[in-house]
Parts: C-alpha cells; structure tokens; sequence
C-alpha cells in the first residue's frame, strides 16, 4: 500500500495545535478532512509530533496510507483546494511501505522568532514574540551553546508532563539575529513538552542552564516563551541531510 508523506506548513494561531481534540479545532482533523474528499474515504492522517496550540510550522512531516494512486505533483493541489488558507500541503512524496512521519524521524529542527523592538509590527502580529526589551545576541548565543550534547532535560518540561524518559541529545542551539528579529534554531532527536518554549524563556530570563540540566527540577529552569514564535522548521528523515544541517549550524 502506498504511503504519502506530506509536508504541510500553517499557521497555528487558530488551532489548538496538530492533534485531533473533542472541544476544539486541531490542523491534523482538517488534514483528515481534505483527504476524505482526495481519496474518497477516511484514511488515517499520522503526524510527526505533536505542535501545541498557537505553534506553527514550515516543515511539518504527516503521511497518510492508500491504495489510491495519486500522483505526486497533483496531490498537494488536490488536498489544497479542501484547506483553509493557512494550511497548506507544500509537497508530497511517496515512502517505502515501513515509513512513519514521527517513528521514522531522526530529528527536527524548530526556530523561535522574537521580535526585539518597541515599535509594534501588525504584519507579524502573532508570528513572533514581540520582546521590547534590549538582547545582546552574542551573549545569548554563547550562553545557548550549553544546551548542546545529551543531557537530561528534565527543568525544560512542563510541570504535570508523565513523560519519564526526559534525556535528549541537542544537535545545536544557535541564535542569529537579523535585524529587528532574533531567530533561534535547535534541533535535536526529540523534544520534551514545551521543551524549545522553555529553553527560551530561560535563555530570556538569564537562567543558570547548567544548574537547571543538573537539577532536572523545573522550578530551576525559566519561564515558557509564548507560543505565537515557534516554528517547526524541518523534519529529518535522511542521515545525510541531517548531518549536513549539523556542520552548517555548528561550523
């Protein structure tokens, strides 16, 4: 059975994030939705994580399983016409039969944008995180560079979360300005519960990171960012591709 992998990107401000939710609107039923009416039934939609309300995507991987033969290049504009405009399906690919969006990933890549400026922006209103105080890039930068390696990142998940497994290996952390904005990229090979918003927010906040990393206690760690600035940028699926994106953050 052929297995679509799709890559989608939207704007989250509407939604109450990727997962399918009883009370309230989530991207993953839309998608579900718009293949009922591509394939002529109801295929199951997974997705490569879960996004929480607020959050949007550029890169977002999903894959939907059929025996229905589509091709390639006409089915994002198929899915398409049965979106609303901020969800798209950017490309589609067909995978081996074993390939899943989320068990098959060997990592993703997220960016936080910050907006660091007094002056309000209505065109990236709830695109970014309007910060209007000073930052020194450089500094939070270099401090940023102790997130990287394996390190149990249990001050970076929320209070309540069941997860137990709370290691992760951080591939970079790097922060680039570019002018009025303040782009923050990570990737790693997986990530906890609000686990980018809070490395932010700490980073912000001048937190200890390595006290944090040592204490695994969240009340050591800062406080979470908002959601309206983080992207899920990319998601790797080829190990090649991945260490390419590692030597160019890194280098």
């Amino acid at each position: 059975m052929p297995v679509y992998a799709l890559t989608v990107s939207y704007i989250g401000t509407n939604y109450s994030g990727w997962q399918v939710q009883k009370n309230a609107v989530a991207v993953q039923k839309l998608i579900q939705d718009a293949a009922e009416k591509v394939f002529g039934y109801r295929p199951n939609v997974s997705g490569c994580s879960r996004t929480d309300s607020g959050v949007h995507a550029l890169g977002y991987v999903c894959h939907v399983e059929s025996d229905k033969i589509i091709p390639e290049d006409k089915l994002p504009l198929a899915m398409n016409m049965h979106l609303p405009a901020d969800i798209s399906v950017k490309n589609a690919r067909v995978e081996k039969d074993d390939f899943h969006a989320r068990y098959s990933a060997l990592g993703k890549e997220y960016m936080y944008v910050i907006r660091n400026s007094r002056v309000r922006d209505p065109f990236t209103e709830g695109l970014s995180y309007a910060y209007p105080f000073p930052i020194d890039a450089v500094a939070l930068d270099k401090a940023g560079r102790a997130y990287e390696g394996k390190n149990d990142f249990g001050a970076f998940m929320s209070a309540g979360s069941k997860i137990t497994d709370t290691v992760r290996t951080v591939y970079y952390f790097r922060v680039v300005k570019k002018g009025d904005y303040i782009c923050i990229y990570t990737a790693a090979d997986g990530f906890l519960y609000n686990m980018v918003r809070i490395m932010v927010g700490s980073l912000l906040k001048g937190t200890d990171i390595e006290k944090a990393l040592e204490s695994k206690v969240r009340k050591d760690a800062g406080p979470t960012a908002p959601a309206e600035g983080l992207y899920l940028n990319k998601v790797f699926y080829d190990e090649g591709e991945l260490k390419a994106r590692i030597e160019e953050m890194t280098k």
